[in-house]
């Protein structure tokens, strides 16, 4: 069972881009540190990106609170013109990428997403957009969004399990999408072979999973994610966010142990609601989850510990 240490960082509202919700941690390691970008709105609702620091011995201390945003919104009828949220990062020679989602509004349905990178010289204190358009984007298999995703290098190949809209469907005047998460493989983290591989898929009365957060120990592969209902999951816990986990020993071809993931929602609590958008790393022999509990976020980031050794023996 992961052990939960609790809630760590929330906004304060101080600034016009910080009114509400520290959201998707997304988690680098730095060598006494550990540098956490998030997502937090403004009063218009928009996400916008900046980080924290923690003690990496004791992420329950907080070093240092960036002030202000990292990325600005894309340009007018761009993919990301209506806010920009973090979803996973890594280091290439001396360079950081920072993968990042792009939102911008629809007039049929809701909104749209898509992913984008911004890539970081200074050690990740400020990105700059490699592109005004998305790196992972609708296709002709995908021909709806593309969401949270993580990035991994392995074995020469760099590859990424993200979140792909399959269909919206409406009940009366709600009208929510449905995803699962699929994978896609790069030879320079950039140009994404995107061929509607299905890592994970929905079960019968799943509606989204998200934000696949994924290690490598030994010669097994293992994700975190976040698993939905289909229909009110924003009003009632049981169709509510909770965190789900999969196996693989490849990669490709993944086997669902969510009764096995050792972390569920609390009685009373800052995640006493929802548990999402895991975030899992390697701290010496513990596995460190940075998550995100009530209101997507809008109680803040908190975390739990696991030995690694457990996991090894799943």
């Amino acid at each position: 069972m992961w052990e939960k240490k609790g809630l760590i960082f929330n906004v304060n509202g101080e600034f016009d881009w910080n009114k509400s919700h520290a959201q998707v941690p997304v988690v680098d390691v730095l060598t006494d540190s550990l540098r956490i970008y998030y997502a937090t709105r403004n009063a218009a609702g928009q996400s916008n990106i900046s980080y924290f620091e923690v003690d990496k011995m004791n992420p329950e201390k907080v070093l240092y609170i960036h002030n202000t945003t990292l990325l600005d919104f894309g340009k007018f009828g761009a993919f990301d013109d209506c806010g920009v949220m973090p979803t996973s990062i890594i280091n290439i020679n001396n360079r950081k990428f920072l993968y990042y989602i792009g939102w911008t509004t629809r007039g049929t349905v809701p909104y749209q997403n898509a992913i984008g990178l911004a890539i970081s010289e200074d050690g990740g204190k400020t990105f700059q957009k490699y592109s005004e358009g998305p790196i992972i984007t609708i296709n002709h298999r995908e021909p709806y969004f593309s969401g949270t995703a993580y990035v991994m290098q392995d074995s020469g190949v760099f590859k990424m399990w993200y979140l792909s809209c399959v269909k919206w469907i409406k009940k009366d005047d709600a009208i929510e999408p449905l995803y699962n998460i699929k994978y896609a493989e790069s030879l320079n983290a950039i140009d994404w072979l995107q061929t509607g591989k299905v890592a994970i898929d929905l079960a019968e009365n799943e509606g989204g999973l998200a934000s696949a957060s994924v290690l490598k120990i030994g010669n097994r592969y293992h994700m975190w994610y976040g698993v939905r209902g289909i229909f009110d999951y924003r009003k009632f816990k049981d169709q509510s966010y909770k965190i789900g986990y999969a196996i693989s020993n490849d990669g490709n071809d993944w086997i669902r142990k969510d009764k096995e993931v050792g972390i569920t929602i609390s009685e009373n609590s800052w995640d006493s609601e929802m548990i999402s958008y895991p975030c899992v790393i390697q701290n010496g022999n513990d596995l460190i989850m940075f998550y995100n509990g009530n209101g997507f976020g809008r109680s803040g980031i908190g975390y739990a510990v696991i030995s690694s050794s457990k996991i090894v023996d799943i």
